[in-house]
């Protein structure tokens, strides 16, 4: 495709050879219906399993793939931002390898910036949200208690941070991506912290979501992770880091 990039899309991933083919087949699916160029950079964060290989051969039957390969596991954070980093688009989406959020809802935060917004965040936590299946209580139960502490700690006043479907404008993104430090699965509420702290505007969206039951998420250990890096969050805000 030799035209500008209209929409990057970006998909972590580790060790993902069961799920990932199903979702790629949807977003080419998606992607071949609109008239606007395109990119689908994979990041791979270190898989052990087939993942690598069954992405270069998919990328071989299709145009507009890119496969970034992690020399071992960095996290999520980190492909995230390796990718955004090494995209090109005018829009630049990053989706969960389980498209827990079907690709067509990409459609509702392009709308969003295209009417003057910076950052488009799909969110599980409004009212008109679609949520089609819930996860465990104990882990909703924890989302909500995570994000009342992202308010507590003033770094976000949204409803739901984590949600695994953002889209940003090309120039945004790379610019907050750059400063991004979180590597793991808080890096989400960094994000929109430093994208406020610079003035960008956000909007949340309300999206369909259907929770897979396979998460890679501990509720235990990665709970304490992500509530470690809330106060790294506000240590680096003082440090001048995001500056």
């Amino acid at each position: 495709m030799n035209a500008p990039i209209t929409l990057s899309i970006i998909i972590p991933a580790y060790n993902e050879e069961q799920r990932l083919p199903d979702t790629l087949r949807q977003v080419y699916a998606y992607l071949r219906q609109q008239a606007y160029a395109y990119e689908v950079i994979v990041v791979d964060d270190g898989s052990s399993d087939a993942t690598c290989q069954m992405v270069e051969a998919f990328f071989a039957t299709v145009d507009g793939g890119i496969l970034l390969r992690n020399e071992q596991n960095q996290g999520k954070g980190f492909s995230v931002r390796r990718g955004v980093l090494a995209s090109v688009g005018e829009f630049v989406l990053f989706s969960d390898a389980d498209l827990s959020t079907p690709i067509q809802e990409v459609e509702k935060l392009l709308a969003v910036l295209r009417d003057g917004c910076d950052i488009a965040i799909g969110s599980r936590g409004l009212r008109a949200s679609d949520v089609r299946r819930h996860q465990p209580f104990y882990r909703e139960y924890m989302g909500k208690i995570f994000n009342l502490f992202a308010k507590a700690f003033s770094l976000t006043p949204f409803a739901d941070t984590q949600c695994g479907f953002k889209c940003f404008r090309g120039e945004a993104a790379r610019f907050i991506f750059a400063r991004q430090r979180i590597e793991h699965f808080s890096f989400d509420v960094e994000v929109l912290f430093i994208a406020a702290r610079h003035r960008y505007v956000i909007r949340e969206v309300p999206i369909q979501w259907v929770n897979n039951p396979n998460s890679r998420v501990n509720a235990v250990l990665d709970a304490a992770k992500m509530f470690a890096d809330l106060c790294r969050i506000r240590l680096n805000a003082w440090m001048g880091k995001y500056d």
